[in-house]
């Protein structure tokens, strides 16, 4: 039985997000889409074990999710059409034919993005419906309590279906209204990815890849819109080093280690042009185009050595103007100090540690002992990368933090 419950869970997390998001466009209910799911996720975990598992599980949990639907409708004796259809496509969907639609993901993060939620709570009910997150995960992204995620999806989720709120593409004159909430959760989405908030993976492809491929499908429907270059150029060059950031045991490589002649340069080729139509198509950066620069400066170098600092630090302050967040103060200070040196890139450490914004990360005193450890004041450096440790969720990451205080 645990073979079983591993092999669902494996199913479920590749599968999960596509599964909801094909039953939220034909039930019109993402709260009901996700029971049907669920209720088929139950099933699998009984007839798995005596039938087998099937060649296209995927296929197979959305179909059993269809007839539960339709068996719902039937009980209570309404959308008599919706049920007809619902069934024609049951009797012609075989299970090896089942073909992902992609329109079905970009309708649900634009339904999950509509302008009755708060951006708060698009976020969260993106990354659960989505990225597949858990309350605790997206507790950690967004860096507040549990509870506070939780309340925020349930009313959302009953905004959505109070407002009766269409799983659909907006028409066109409704996209900016929702645009900057959609590349916000598409982003989250891929960060998790690129750098895992808890368990014992370093970085999540899966969602990474999900990420970008609804950044590709948003840059083919609005040619025309800067921002939505500039974020897929962003999550190319980052997705361009995946192959050099875990090692052959899944530890982590941090920058500076990287064998770069791993760096996928096609990808990289992919970014250039992508943050050059945004260029194009713009009247200036915003923020995505603005953190793309930043990697490309990365991308292109050939070692941590030969990094352009000076520009990435020019960058980082422009995106502090327009896009002001502790994170990117914190990453500012890390440019700064390899550019003029720790002294200076401390004082800003310490500045954003007296104002307590990122209180409860271990972003701060990760970055805070290395600093330390540069200037030679090596207890307080080993101190700080030990609390970096224990904060950090991620296992993977705290392995990282408690070696380089061992080493000090």
């Amino acid at each position: 039985m645990s073979d079983i419950r591993g092999t669902v869970d494996a199913v479920w997390r590749i599968e999960g997000a596509q599964v909801v998001a094909t039953l939220a466009r034909m039930t019109g209910d993402l709260g009901l889409a996700e029971d049907l799911a669920q209720e088929a996720v139950a099933d699998a975990l009984t007839q798995w074990p005596e039938a087998g598992v099937p060649r296209n599980a995927g296929a197979w949990l959305t179909a059993v999710a269809k007839r539960r639907a339709i068996d719902t409708w039937r009980r209570q004796e309404r959308l008599q059409e919706r049920y007809r259809t619902m069934a024609h496509d049951l009797t012609e969907a075989a299970e090896d034919e089942w073909q992902p639609i992609e329109d079905d993901m970009l309708r649900l993060v634009f339904t999950a993005c509509h302008p009755v939620l708060s951006r708060e709570a698009q976020v969260c009910l993106t990354l659960r419906v989505v990225g597949g997150l858990t309350s605790e995960e997206i507790a950690r992204i967004m860096l507040v309590p549990v509870p506070t995620v939780q309340a925020r999806i349930t009313r959302a989720k009953k905004t959505l279906a109070a407002s009766r709120v269409p799983f659909e593409a907006p028409e066109q004159t409704e996209w900016r209204d929702r645009l900057g909430g959609v590349l916000g959760v598409v982003y989250a989405v891929f960060t998790e990815g690129y750098a895992a908030t808890s368990g014992q993976r370093w970085i999540r492809p899966d969602l990474a890849n999900e990420a970008l491929r609804l950044g590709r499908v948003l840059a083919r429907l609005l040619p025309r819109e800067s921002e939505v270059h500039g974020l897929v150029a962003l999550m190319e060059f980052q997705a361009s080093r995946f192959a050099a950031r875990v090692a052959a045991d899944g530890s982590p490589v941090l920058l500076a280690d990287q064998d770069r002649s791993r760096w996928d340069r096609a990808q990289i080729r992919r970014g250039q042009a992508a943050l050059a139509r945004a260029d194009q198509v713009g009247r200036g950066r915003g923020s995505y185009a603005l953190q793309a620069a930043l990697a490309e400066c990365h991308a292109v170098a050939r070692s941590v050595a030969e990094t352009d600092w000076e520009r990435i630090v020019l960058l980082y302050e422009a995106l502090g103007r327009i896009a002001p967040s502790p994170v990117v103060e914190l990453n500012r200070a890390v440019a700064v100090s390899m550019a003029t040196g720790p002294a200076s890139a401390l004082r800003i450490v310490d500045q954003l540690s007296s104002a307590g914004t990122l209180r409860g990360s271990h972003l701060l005193p990760s970055v805070r002992g290395e600093l330390l450890a540069q200037l030679g004041r090596t207890e307080e450096a080993r101190s700080e990368l030990v609390t970096a440790a224990g904060l950090a969720s991620n296992e993977r990451e705290a392995e990282v933090l408690r070696a380089k205080a061992a080493d000090l």
